[in-house]
C-alpha cells in the first residue's frame, strides 16, 4: 500500500485503536524509499543495486515504555491488525519487524538511467590514476543516491508529509611499497550533495585526484610525528569530526537522560567551553546532507544554539526526550526507517567562525602540529576522552607549515580541549557523511572554523 492511498479517517482510526488501552501518546508512520548505486573495485563493478521499499512502523508510549511495530507493503487492514497487537500486554515483543527493502540483482545490466554516465566517468579516472603509480594498491568507489518520502501523524495533532533526495560519492585508494608496517596508506575523500545531478564528472575526477595524491605523499615523502604533548592548529579543511564526536554525541538528549553522557547533565547554564565557543547544531541549511524541513516525527526544523559563548544552552530533543525534561522538541528526531523508533540525533552541527584570521593562527604557534583533514577516532561519551587519527597533517615550524606526517593521532578529552581552544578563524569547513547510533544510520554535516588548541598529546604509530 502506498502511503497517499490511506484516508484521513483511516488514520485517526488506527491512533484511537493504539489508545483504546490507555497509552500516552500514539503515532503512524508511512515511508517510501528508493536507492540506487554501484560500488566499483579493482577495475570492475563489484556489486549494483536498485530497489524500493514502503511500509509502515507504529509507536506507542505508554508509562514510559516505548512499544513500536513495523511492516513492509501493509494493507489497511493490517496495519489496524498490528495496532491492536502493539497494545497487548505490555511483556510482548516490543519490535516486530518484517518484510526487507527489495534489491534487483547485482549486474552491469542494472547501471541504467542516470548511474549509467557516473560508470563510465569512474572507469576513465580509475585508468588514469594507476597510469600515475605502480604503488596503488586498490582504488574503491562507491556512488549512490536515494530519496526518502514519509508522512507521519500523532495523537497529539500532527500530521505531516515530506520528502528529501541525497547522493553520495566515495573514492579510497591504497598505495604500498611494500609488505611491512606503515608501507601501506590510504586516503579518503567524500562528495556529499542533495541530488544525484549536481554530483559533476569533474568533481568526481577531482577528488579522486586529491585523494590519490595525499595516499602517495603519505607513502613516499611523510615522516612519523614526533610524539608528546604540543599546540595543534585544526584547519577548517578538517571538517567537523572533533565537534561531531567530542561534544555532539555527548548532547543528544536520550544519552544525557540515560546517564551515558554525565559530563553534561546539569550543565545547563554552566560554562563547559572557552568563550570563543558556540556550537550550532542547523538543519534549515540548504543543500547539506543533514538538511531537512521536518524530523521524522513530524516537527518542524529549527536552528539550535547547544553552546554560546562557552556556556551550555540546550540539548538535541526528540518528542520522548522533551516531554521527559518538560520542553520542547528542537526537530532532532530522526530515525533510518520506518522499522526503527526515533531518537535525538545531529543534522548539521558546527561551530560558528570567531574573529581570527586563519593565517595570524598558523602564524602564532612556534612548533605544533597543522592538521587539515581527520581520520576515524572513538570518543568515551561518560567522560569525552578521545583518540582522532590525522589523515592529513603537517609540522609547524615558526609559524610555517613543513613536513607532512604519517599515523598521527590527537589524544585529549573533548570538555578539556574545548575549553582550551583560544583563537577562532572566520573561516568554515564541511565534512559529511553518515552517523551510526543504536544501529541506525543518519546523514550527517559537521563544520568547524580553524581552531588552535594550544597542548594536546600527539600519538604515532
Amino acid at each position: 500500500m502506498k502511503m497517499n492511498v490511506i484516508s484521513q479517517s483511516d488514520v485517526d482510526l488506527i491512533l484511537k485503536k493504539m489508545l483504546l488501552k490507555g497509552g500516552d501518546f500514539a503515532e503512524i508512520y508511512f515511508a517510501e524509499s528508493e536507492i540506487a548505486g554501484f560500488s566499483f573495485i579493482d577495475k570492475k563493478v563489484e556489486t549494483a543495486s536498485s530497489g524500493n521499499t514502503n511500509g509502515v512502523g507504529l509507536r506507542l508510549i505508554k508509562n514510559g515504555e516505548t512499544y513500536c511495530a513495523s511492516q513492509s507493503s501493509p494493507s489497511v487492514s493490517t496495519i489496524i491488525s498490528l495496532a491492536e497487537r502493539l497494545t497487548g500486554e505490555p511483556n510482548q515483543t516490543k519490535l516486530n519487524n518484517t518484510g526487507q527493502l527489495k534489491i534487483e540483482p547485482s549486474s552491469l545490466a542494472r547501471l541504467t538511467g542516470a548511474l549509467h554516465p557516473y560508470l563510465k566517468v569512474i572507469e576513465n579516472t580509475d585508468k588514469i590514476l594507476r597510469q600515475k603509480s605502480k604503488q596503488i594498491r586498490q582504488i574503491s568507489f562507491r556512488i549512490s543516491s536515494g530519496k526518502k518520502n514519509f508522512y507521519v501523524a500523532n495523537s497529539e495533532k500532527i500530521s505531516i508529509t515530506h520528502n528529501k533526495e541525497s547522493a553520495l560519492f566515495v573514492i579510497a585508494v591504497v598505495v604500498s611499497s611494500g609488505n611491512l608496517p606503515g608501507q601501506t596508506q590510504t586516503a579518503h575523500e567524500v562528495i556529499a550533495e542533495s541530488s544525484l545531478r549536481k554530483i559533476k564528472p569533474e568533481d568526481i575526477k577531482e577528488k579522486s585526484e586529491v585523494a590519490f595524491k595525499r595516499a602517495s605523499d603519505l607513502l613516499n615523502i611523510a615522516v612519523p610525528p614526533l610524539a608528546g604533548e604540543m599546540t595543534v592548529v585544526l584547519s577548517s579543511s578538517a571538517g567537523g569530526t572533533m565537534i561531531h564526536e567530542a561534544i555532539g554525541h555527548s548532547l543528544e538528549a536520550d544519552l544525557v537522560q540515560k546517564g551515558i553522557s554525565p559530563v553534561y547533565f546539569g550543565k545547563l547554564g554552566k560554562k563547559v567551553a572557552s568563550e570563543k565557543i558556540t556550537v550550532i547544531d542547523n538543519p534549515t541549511l540548504e543543500n547539506l546532507r543533514g538538511s531537512y524541513k521536518y524530523d521524522d516525527e513530524g516537527t518542524l526544523s529549527q536552528k539550535t544554539v547547544l553552546v554560546e559563548k562557552g556556556v551550555l544552552k540546550c540539548y538535541l530533543y526528540d518528542l520522548l526526550t522533551a516531554k521527559k525534561d518538560g520542553v520542547k522538541s528542537t526537530g532532532n528526531g530522526r530515525r533510518e526507517s520506518y522499522h526503527h523508533k526515533p531518537i535525538p540525533r545531529m543534522s548539521n552541527t558546527y561551530i560558528s567562525p570567531g574573529s581570527d584570521n586563519p593565517d595570524d593562527i598558523l602564524k602564532s604557534v612556534k612548533k605544533g602540529i597543522f592538521v587539515k583533514r581527520m581520520g576515524g577516532g572513538q570518543v568515551n561519551t561518560a567522560n569525552g576522552d578521545f583518540i582522532f587519527e590525522v589523515e592529513e597533517g603537517y609540522e609547524i615550524i615558526d609559524g610555517k607549515i613543513g613536513k607532512m606526517l604519517r599515523n598521527a593521532s590527537l589524544i585529549g578529552n573533548g570538555p578539556a580541549v574545548l575549553n582550551s581552544i583560544d583563537m577562532v578563524g572566520t573561516d568554515l569547513g564541511w565534512q559529511h557523511g553518515t552517523c551510526g547510533k543504536e544501529s541506525q544510520g543518519a546523514p550527517v554535516s559537521d563544520a568547524q572554523p580553524t581552531l588552535r588548541i594550544p597542548k594536546i598529546t600527539i600519538g604515532g604509530i
